[in-house]
């Protein structure tokens, strides 16, 4: 059970990295490589603690409306 649940929260980790990863180009952040590449790894934490990465996220994801 505890390796099934270890693979969601690996699954979703990656599946949440990679699709901000490719809506990156749609957030307010500064579009360099290693922004990119930060804000993609630290998603998890980033969209914890802080509303302006909560924001940028969805838009990635979604798309802006």
């Amino acid at each position: 059970m505890l390796k099934l649940l270890i693979f969601g929260a690996l699954v979703i980790y990656v599946g949440g990295a990679w699709k901000f990863w490719t809506g990156f180009n749609r957030t307010n952040f500064n579009q360099t490589l290693i922004n990119r590449v930060g804000l993609s790894l630290l998603w998890p934490v980033l969209f914890g603690v802080n509303a302006s990465y909560r924001r940028n996220f969805k838009k990635a994801l979604k798309g802006s409306q």
